[in-house]
């Protein structure tokens, strides 16, 4: 019968036994941790009003010269005119209503049957007196149905392990919600709540998707390595180039909002959790390498296993370092392009807050990463060549077995007594 290739082989008892007993004390020690930093209350809410917001479809779109104006007595850029929009939710459901075109930098293009959303706004000396303006486009429909995509398309080419990995996104997500980012806003130092939320979201994504076995375990172990490996390079390298967490203009609304919250402590949060992604993948390649390649070739030692599985992971990591550069670098295309404006030194450049910010990140991620090959993959060679009784050393090989009286005397250049094609036989 062939090998099953589906899952890996079950590692030796004194194995499983030995990592039962590393991994159920961690993960307990970070249930216990995640109950102790849980937020005990919810965060109360910004003070101010909250605008109406309605659903509503254009039904007209009629464009007029835009009037002058002392900035412009020509008239002003525009698109000026007004909008009927059919109102489907709020006080005017079923009526229609008028609203001035959206104009602005943002402003979105409206033409006739688009969804909107409506804002209501009441004038503050007549309270009776309303009007509304157009905010925004609907975008529920649109994305439900490229999720509906997404997971058909993950679940169809996965099967059960697609599934798996579904139930591990919705549990990531819930994690974020329901722990990390309320523990942040309710004051909670934000380094602590993210180790402990990443390592939750580790242990139930990485268990739930590849299963309970000694290869996940290593990865879990792997990772939870690589974690701490990341935290410390981040608190040493934002203590070294005097990061404030001040660096983006969202940091400094939020810091307005919640003047409570450590921005420092955030940044380096958002490391952790930015790593963990990647970390992850890298843990678990490295880990199914090892065991795939002690299963292809079992006379490979411990030694020659984790050279072969770190060759993989040089390759590996070669094009995540420009995955996660990429990555960063697409979320921060505005801020990019607001470096190509600046007049300033690309010296001054490049060691301002913001941008050290991001050079900050990439390069603890890239290092955590780094860290991670090394240690998953010893790690997968020890476990995997455990239950050999000696795992670095070839057996001698067995003395050949001893021949017959007449097969030697046949190797001599004599016959054997039998052997009707012999001469003398012909003879």
């Amino acid at each position: 019968m062939g090998a099953d290739h589906t899952r890996p082989a079950p590692a030796p008892p004194r194995v499983r036994r030995l990592l039962l007993a590393t991994v159920v004390p961690l993960f307990v020690l970070t249930v216990i941790a995640a109950l102790v930093l849980w937020p005990r209350q919810g965060p109360e809410p910004a003070a101010g009003e909250n605008v109406p917001r309605h659903h509503g479809t254009v039904t007209r779109v009629v464009t007029e010269p835009c009037p002058p104006t002392p900035e412009a007595p020509a008239g002003g850029d525009g698109p000026c005119g007004t909008v009927t929009v059919a109102a489907e939710q709020g006080p005017d459901a079923g009526r229609l209503v008028e609203t001035p075109i959206p104009a602005g930098p943002g402003a979105p293009r409206i033409e006739v049957g688009d969804e909107v959303i409506l804002v209501e706004l009441t004038d503050p000396a007549d309270r009776t007196v309303k009007t509304y303006n157009i905010a925004e486009h609907q975008r529920g429909t649109p994305l439900i149905w490229l999720v509906a995509l997404f997971a058909a398309a993950i679940v169809a080419f996965g099967r059960w392990r697609g599934l798996a990995a579904l139930g591990g996104l919705v549990a990531s997500f819930a994690i974020l919600l329901g722990f990390v980012l309320p523990g942040i806003s309710a004051g909670r130092s934000p380094l602590p709540v993210a180790i402990v939320g990443a390592a939750l979201i580790m242990f139930v994504v990485l268990y739930l998707t590849h299963g309970i076995t000694a290869q996940t375990s290593v990865a879990v172990l792997g990772t939870l390595g690589s974690l701490v490996v990341t935290g410390v390079l981040g608190t040493l390298a934002t203590a070294a180039t005097h990061l404030t967490g001040f660096g983006s203009e969202d940091a400094t609304t939020l810091s307005m909002f919640q003047g409570d919250v450590d921005l420092h402590g955030l940044l380096l949060a958002g490391i952790i959790i930015g790593s963990l992604g990647v970390l992850d993948d890298v843990t678990v390649t490295q880990s199914a390498t090892v065991t795939e390649l002690a299963r292809a070739n079992p006379g490979l030692s411990r030694r020659q296993l984790y050279r072969a599985a770190t060759r993989v992971g040089r390759a590996h990591i070669a094009s995540t370092v420009n995955t996660i550069v990429l990555a960063y670098a697409g979320a921060s295309l505005p801020l990019l392009l607001l470096l190509v404006a600046d007049s300033r030194p690309v010296g001054e450049l490049l060691t301002s807050e913001f941008l050290a910010q991001e050079i900050v990140r990439s390069a603890v991620a890239t290092l955590g990463l780094i860290a991670a090959v090394p240690l998953t993959t010893a790690l997968a060679a020890v476990v995997t060549t455990a239950g050999r009784h000696a795992p670095d050393t070839a057996p001698p090989p067995a003395p050949p077995p001893p021949r017959r009286r007449d097969e030697a005397l046949e190797a001599l250049g004599g016959s054997r007594p039998d052997d009707s094609r012999s001469t003398q036989a012909a003879w």
